[in-house]
């Protein structure tokens, strides 16, 4: 194609007002994609807010936080799959509207059950979003150098959306109460929802599979009890639950291979995954969401209950490791023209470990200075990794499968995004509660409150007077970093060890180039 039709000068008014308006349905599809990502960051500024709201346990707080994900992840791909049969703007703007609806819903919750349940109809309809979003762009870029730069764009706006999530966030904690983050879904869909009809082309698949009820439901039941199980391994007085629910998930996800194995069409290519550069670009994808979501998780809560700080003030400290996550995504691509894929790939990966050793370094100091130091390293390392991962995905497949490819990395995006919390999550809150020391004098609902959350050690020590009340706040400061370094060491391991099968699998492998976008 000449270069006028990529977006250099033309004589043809009518190419020129084509060329405008896939621009234009670009930007418009920008917003869902913002929302998700804004959406991941800004609740973890509201976990402080929430606690004393709401006053959840400690798995509460994290099912909170983790249902959405979850739903999301386990429905990415039946939803893609719909969107294929039935229209993929017709599914977009289904979810938009009720994303949007439910959003409201949540912003009024009244107790930590109705804002699980509300959360979890997010993930239905955000679902609906995201696999929509990039097929679209797919069919409305026809010209490979356009669509290139369109998915850059669209890749970047999830680093985008996780720097702002922290400063809208963080002001209209300030102003206003926890709700208000959840509101942030309506002004930011109403443009979709207006536009999208007139500018957005609907697209389908021309020869659709069969919708197969039984694949989403294996889907489905393979990441929840999974999910479920390493939550519950930190807290459960007993082993055999949680342990019967990792099986059960294991289970159904070889239910789930099996049958697509055994289908003409099935609703998921597992043979992709025999492709090794193809897997271990996944992983990479999954283990990067999942070092910066479980490092913003405990981070968010140091800055404003141990250190003090503001939650629009906690937002900023953390707005220069997001923008080296942008950076240094822009970094990779030129990178590659000198350095091999896998290599700079291994380099991100090596930023996220020494991110996590520098917390080990500070100990619990809880240096805030040395954590934004931190901070900027894994921002650097995910930035650098998490671009290539993604482009790897797309690069070691067949054209014709790009499209499954897309679905798959974006349910590892959302897995990762889930373990963050529920791993390191969970671990940190066990290491929390057997090092945290309460006053006996205290009544039992008090005792267990300040033993399940910081945040709950917070609202209980607001009701004491006297020293004993800063010597809760103390030993829950000093209980919280405590947990930090447990999964600061696991966190770092993990990201050393995909270092390893990286340079490992892609030794003998010539990794696709990254085209500059």
């Amino acid at each position: 194609m000449s270069a006028h039709h990529v977006g250099g000068p033309t004589r043809n008014p009518e190419i020129g007002t084509m060329h405008r308006r896939r621009w234009a349905a670009l930007a418009v599809l920008m917003f869902p994609v913002l929302l998700v990502s804004v959406d991941n960051t800004v609740l973890s500024f509201a976990v402080p807010a929430l606690s004393e709201a709401l006053t959840p346990s400690g798995n509460q707080l994290l099912w909170i936080i983790d249902i959405y994900p979850l739903v999301l992840a386990g429905l990415l791909v039946p939803m893609g799959s719909l969107g294929d049969r039935f229209g993929r703007r017709r599914m977009l703007l289904i979810g938009s509207s009720g994303f949007a609806a439910v959003s409201v819903a949540a912003a009024f919750a009244t107790s930590a059950e109705q804002l699980v349940a509300a959360r979890a109809l997010l993930g239905i309809f955000g679902a609906m979003l995201m696999p929509a979003t990039l097929s679209l762009i797919r069919n409305i870029f026809t010209d490979p150098i356009e669509r290139r730069k369109a998915i850059a764009v669209w890749a970047a706006g999830f680093s985008g959306g996780a720097a702002l999530g922290p400063i809208v966030g963080g002001f209209l904690l300030e102003h206003y109460w926890w709700g208000s983050v959840f509101l942030l879904a309506v002004p930011m869909l109403l443009p979709l929802l207006a536009f999208a009809p007139w500018l957005v082309p609907e697209s389908r698949d021309p020869n659709p599979g069969a919708i197969d009820a039984i694949s989403i439901g294996l889907v489905i039941m393979t990441l929840l009890p999974i999910v479920y199980g390493i939550k519950q391994l930190t807290s459960a007085s007993s082993p055999l639950v949680p342990c019967v629910a990792i099986a059960l998930g294991i289970a159904a996800g070889v239910s789930f291979t099996r049958r697509q194995l055994k289908r003409k069409s099935p609703m998921l290519d597992v043979r992709l995954f025999r492709n090794a550069s193809f897997s271990s670009a996944l992983l990479v994808n999954l283990l990067s969401i999942f070092a910066m979501v479980g490092f913003i998780y405990f981070i968010s809560q140091h800055l404003q209950l141990v250190a003090g700080y503001t939650p629009m003030m906690a937002g900023i400290l953390l707005l220069p490791g997001l923008g080296l996550t942008i950076a240094f995504g822009l970094l990779a691509v030129v990178l590659t023209k000198r350095f091999a894929v896998k290599h700079v790939m291994v380099w991100g990966l090596g930023l996220n470990a020494a991110a996590y050793g520098i917390v080990m370094l500070t100990g619990q100091s809880g240096s805030v200075p040395m954590l934004m130091i931190a901070f900027s390293v894994l921002g650097a390392g995910v930035g650098m990794s998490e671009t290539l991962s993604n482009d790897l995905v797309l690069s070691a497949v067949p054209p014709a499968q790009a499209g499954a490819a897309s679905a798959i990395s974006e349910t590892a995006y959302e897995v990762g995004s889930v373990l963050g919390t529920a791993v390191l999550g969970s671990i940190l809150n066990a290491v929390y509660r057997v090092n945290v020391e309460v006053p006996a004098r205290l009544g039992a609902d008090a005792v267990e409150t300040a033993r399940q959350t910081l945040g709950g050690a917070h609202e209980v020590a607001s009701t004491m007077s006297g020293p004993a009340g800063t010597r809760l706040l103390e030993s829950a400061a000093h209980a919280f970093d405590k947990g930090v370094l447990y999964t600061s060491t696991i966190a770092m391991v993990l990201a050393l060890a995909s270092a390893i099968i990286v340079t490992i699998v892609l030794r003998d492998r010539k990794a696709p180039t990254v085209t500059n976008a």
